[in-house]
């Protein structure tokens, strides 16, 4: 009750408790569906791991990937199951780390450039780190000093197009002008970076050939644990959820977005610094695997709806787990044989994409 002018007391509405009990209750139901929504994404996450410890040309059952996980948490003498699993785990980690970091990137660059044929390579980045590696394929031979050299790349590019870029991703002018002409200098950017790749593979002997092409479509077979992608990912992840409210209002009201107390010009060069992190982590670590940065939200985005709050941290395990699944197959299709993880993300990404615009369509 409150206290009126006159020394009366007047009772609150109950038609207004009422509402004000449906708007708390809606509020814990969507956090609910959340929380439920996010585990089931971590339970299938776990899945894809165990079913890419379990599968290849040596097949271990659950009873052996036990015994052999008992003996690598004990520090055991190493038998063949234990070895076998060492090796998957180490590649299934790798690989669940690339993919969460490219599907991640490829949400960050949507938002950016407000263009949905946006993914983690459309600003030339993955142009710098193939010039990089396969320079350091070409003249030194493989080891660490690819990965180095590929993440200096992307960086490098990275620079040169924040340079070029700097007054549209500063926010000055209308953002529907600004997002096309980085997108065009990325474009421009990276036909040189092609470039550059031709003339190296023409001029590569045979013994260097095929590893340089392997690097390029993306392969997983030769990874080692990277702590420093999974710090990069948590990092940008974190940051990305604190900011999700003005990554979806920069995402759909760039031009207003100023007027509801967001700093456009400072978050834009945030998504891209962000963008350019988590793309120059996996292409180092991989290569150039295509489509999981540009399916896996826009996947996640049609089934669920454009809020980032819950499109962060979906991408990202969906990802991870999408490229996990496609590194088994790789794996296990031709086996002994291994084929690079870039070709088979794109036979399955290709006729999923095409599904998903033909339901876009229907739905319009």
């Amino acid at each position: 009750m409150s206290q009126c002018n006159n020394g009366s007391y007047s009772i609150p509405s109950i038609e207004g408790a009422q509402s004000t009990v449906k708007d708390s209750e809606v509020v814990i139901d969507t956090r609910k569906s959340r929380f439920n929504l996010i585990t089931c994404m971590l339970a299938m996450a776990c899945a894809s791991l165990l079913f890419a410890c379990l599968i290849g040309s040596v097949p271990l059952s659950l009873l052996e990937l036990k015994e052999a996980t008992w003996n690598l948490i004990n520090d055991q003498p190493r038998t063949l199951a234990s070895s076998v699993l060492d090796l998957r785990l180490s590649r299934a980690l790798s690989g669940f780390v690339t993919g969460a970091t490219l599907a991640l990137s490829g949400v960050l660059m949507q938002a950016l450039l407000r263009n949905p044929l946006a993914d983690p390579y459309v600003l030339g980045l993955s142009g710098g780190a193939s010039v990089g590696a396969l320079s350091t394929i070409l003249f030194w031979g493989a080891g660490v000093m690819v990965d180095v050299a590929a993440f200096g790349g992307a960086i490098s590019v990275a620079c040169i197009l924040f340079a070029l870029a700097y007054r549209d991703l500063r926010g000055a002018g209308s953002s529907e002008g600004s997002a096309p002409l980085l997108l065009l200098t990325g474009v421009i950017v990276a036909s040189g970076c092609g470039a550059i790749v031709t003339l190296l593979l023409s001029i590569a002997p045979d013994t260097s050939l095929r590893g340089m092409v392997f690097w390029m479509i993306g392969d997983l077979s030769n990874t080692q644990p990277r702590y420093v992608s999974w710090v990069i990912l948590f990092c940008v992840g974190v940051w990305m959820m604190k900011n999700a409210r003005a990554i979806n209002i920069a995402a759909m009201h760039a031009d207003n977005a100023s007027t509801l107390g967001i700093n456009i010009g400072r978050l834009r060069k945030t998504l891209f610094v962000c963008a350019a992190l988590l793309t120059a982590s996996a292409v180092s670590a991989a290569g150039s695997i295509g489509f999981v940065g540009l399916i896996i939200p826009h996947a996640c985005r049609f089934a669920l709806g454009p809020d980032h709050r819950l499109l962060i941290p979906v991408a990202s395990i969906a990802g991870g787990s999408f490229l996990v699944f496609a590194d088994a197959l790789a794996r296990t299709v031709m086996s002994p044989q291994q084929l690079p993880v870039g070709v088979i993300t794109a036979m399955i990404g290709v006729p999923v994409f095409l599904v998903q615009l033909h339901q876009l369509r229907r739905s319009r």
